[in-house]
């Protein structure tokens, strides 16, 4: 691949990944909503998307793309995820966290919100706030997911409980780092290495591959 496309795929994912490691080394749990976690997600793999799947269209254009057809692209992306993070099902997720660490933070912000709420294993029903939702656990990571259970379900609901949760875990839980997050980390330096000797070694190539790309 062009070092300027290379570094294109690659920029936003290795970003992304920074930002994951440096979550799992906080000493607290971090708590995103479902939406910005998607967003987030989409945001990292646009590089990959925008120099492999999309290019595969661009034999059939009858012109030479232009910076406009790159900046229509990047616009068409940035609407198609807006639109599957509307539409995604609720859920929160907690970073840095066990399930054990989490349940007992989570019983209480849930009966400060709805005492008439009901656990069964782990899942919980909160008719005051319309929340049906399960724990889903991802070991390996070290991360939790609340996640919804039938439809419909109310999305102001979802953000009380989740500016709830936060409070609680600022209050009650404190978290080692993660070894996890070292390993992101690690690959995502190793990654920006890569793109700076890049950069260094073949500055005219990529100079040449950003013309060509904008003209």
């Amino acid at each position: 691949m062009e070092p300027f496309r290379l570094c294109v795929a690659l920029a936003p994912l290795a970003t992304y990944m920074v930002a994951i490691a440096l979550t799992n080394f906080m000493r607290r749990p971090v708590v995103v909503s479902g939406a910005r976690d998607l967003a987030a997600l989409g945001l990292g793999v646009s590089g990959l998307l925008l120099v492999g799947p999309f290019e595969l269209l661009l034999p059939s254009l009858p012109v030479q793309p232009s910076g406009y057809v790159w900046a229509f692209a990047a616009v068409l992306y940035c609407l198609v995820l807006t639109l599957a993070v509307l539409l995604t099902a609720p859920r929160i997720v907690v970073y840095n966290v066990s399930i054990d660490q989490l349940r007992p933070a989570l019983a209480d912000a849930i009966d400060e919100l709805d005492p008439a709420a009901r656990w069964a294993g782990n899942s919980v029903s909160l008719p005051k706030l319309h929340i049906e939702c399960y724990l889903e656990e991802h070991a390996s990571v070290r991360n939790v997911t609340l996640v919804a259970t039938a439809a419909p379900q109310s999305y102001s609901g979802w953000r009380h409980l989740e500016k709830a949760l936060k409070s609680r875990l600022r209050e009650s839980v404190e978290t080692a780092p993660s070894a996890w997050g070292l390993g992101v980390l690690l690959t995502a330096l190793a990654i920006f290495g890569r793109m700076g000797w890049l950069i260094y070694s073949k500055s005219e190539e990529i100079a040449q591959g950003f013309r060509e790309m904008m003209r």
